[in-house]
């Protein structure tokens, strides 16, 4: 397939976005402002623009004095050590004729939630047809002063930009309805279990595919994109710019926020590349790996969320499943965790009311991988099948204290033989294990699990938690 930009006015849309005059006054990027998180016990970058060559001084309170000067694009920029958990300070930035004071700055964990509508929507919910579970208790009793949420802008660009609009908001019952419910829910969490401030960098967008959060660059490593260095070049005129083109919200929105310090990163996104499943296999650690590398920061952790049971209205074999067996098979990248959601989805809703779940199971991969906590964070995920003549034995990660099927006998296996058709299995649960049969299948080749649209399966382990959906030959 051929991926194009298509844009009106394109010689002007090419001009660069959001660059600084050379002699601009003093300003910081958005981020740096009032009630900002700043991750703690590390080297920060503070960046901003003044005049091209003039002397900028950066005081914290906590420490020492920096100074540096702008370059001959007006661009300047510092690293800051931060103390430990705690709160509030202050910071000033100065030339020669302008101080800027920020107020009520706390140390803590900073973490990127991104994706589409499911991490977009509010914890007010989208009413009528889209409401948050528990929405209004919630916001009722936010009072949580060292939770804060910044909510970048949402915006497109052919190119990357510099800034972004946006403020820090401190979460109490008159500020939280706007919230991210998904990284709420995750920061709640992640605060309770660490006693800690913690900071969400939002940055998302509904009904956006995988490719629009992805740096024109490395998209042409993916099958179907590419000639993405053609079509920036070619891009036809007169179509207005989309949030669902190649790049154009890695461009808008996540360029800008490069290099701020952040632990790692929360991500719910999928439903609008269903269908392309086979292709995400590709796009999906291409995603993980770019913000990566343009972090310089490592393998920080990235968690994302496996979309949730939903009617598409599909044929067979499940285009839905093919994108939840492509999130799952991203399990192989370092330092990354999948939430599953098979329990708590909405068939009929492709916007499942329960966040709070979803977030908190985000907290558990996060306070178990990246901050040692002993907990079970994840639902069993198949390891691998041995297959014998008259069955498959499946063994099983993160069994937990063990399997359970609730609510009795297990539910959505099937085998096939050689001839490549499926049949209903049965299954059983021994020990770390369930071993699958058919009657219908002599000699299984092939083992899958939950491989439906809007499959909703009964096997757990004893801590709650859903097993995810596969397929293994």
């Amino acid at each position: 397939m051929r991926h194009s930009f298509v844009v009106s006015h394109l010689l002007l849309a090419l001009v660069f976005i959001g660059c600084s005059a050379s002699n601009a006054p003093l300003r910081l990027h958005a981020l740096f402002s009032d009630h900002m998180v700043l991750q703690r016990n590390t080297s920060v970058p503070i960046w901003g623009w003044a005049e091209a060559g003039m002397k900028v001084t950066v005081s914290p309170a906590w420490g020492d004095a920096v100074q540096t000067r702008a370059d001959d694009r007006g661009r300047w920029t510092v690293s800051i050590q931060t103390p430990d958990a705690g709160g509030p300070s202050t910071m000033t930035v100065a030339t020669s004729d302008t101080t800027i004071t920020i107020g009520d700055i706390v140390f803590g964990e900073v973490w990127l939630g991104s994706g589409q509508s499911n991490m977009e929507m509010p914890l007010k919910g989208w009413p009528p047809n889209d409401p948050i579970e528990g929405s209004e208790t919630e916001i009722a009793t936010a009072d949580f002063p060292m939770i804060r949420m910044f909510t970048v802008e949402r915006t497109v660009s052919l190119t990357p930009k510099d800034d972004v609009k946006g403020s820090w908001i401190v979460a109490s019952p008159e500020t939280v309805a706007g919230f991210s419910a998904t990284a709420y829910f995750f920061a709640k969490d992640l605060h309770a279990g660490l006693d800690v401030p913690v900071g969400i960098i939002h940055s998302s967008w509904g009904g956006t595919p995988a490719e629009a959060w992805v740096p024109s660059a490395d998209l042409a490593n993916v099958p179907g994109f590419e000639t993405m260095s053609e079509s920036f070049a070619t891009a036809e005129a007169g179509l207005a710019l989309s949030p669902n083109s190649p790049s154009l919200l890695f461009n808008g929105m996540i360029a800008p926020i490069l290099p701020y310090a952040m632990k790692g990163v929360i991500w719910y996104q999928g439903e609008s590349n269903v269908g392309r499943g086979k292709q995400y296999e590709t796009l999906f650690p291409t995603l993980i790996r770019s913000w990566r590398a343009r972090w310089e920061s490592g393998e920080f952790p990235f968690y994302f969320v496996q979309i949730a049971p939903f009617i598409y209205g599909e044929s067979e074999p499940s285009p839905a499943a093919e994108l939840r067996e492509a999130q799952r098979l991203t399990l192989s990248l370092p330092n990354t965790g999948m939430v599953v959601t098979s329990d708590i989805g909405n068939p009929t809703n492709i916007h499942p009311a329960n966040k709070k779940d979803v977030g908190e199971r985000l907290s558990l991969w996060a306070l178990a991988e990246t901050y040692g906590k002993d907990i079970v964070h994840s639902g069993p995920l198949a390891d691998r099948a041995e297959f014998n003549a008259l069955n498959v034995v499946v063994r099983f990660k993160h069994v937990g204290s063990g399997l359970v099927a609730k609510g009795g006998p297990l539910t959505d296996f099937e085998l096939a033989g050689a001839d490549g058709v499926f049949h209903p299995a049965n299954a059983v649960i021994s020990g770390e294990t369930v071993v699958v049969s058919s009657a219908k299948v002599s000699k299984p080749v092939t083992v899958r699990f939950g491989w439906r649209e809007a499959s909703q399966p009964n096997l757990f382990n004893k801590e709650g938690l859903p097993a995810s959906s596969f397929i293994l030959r």
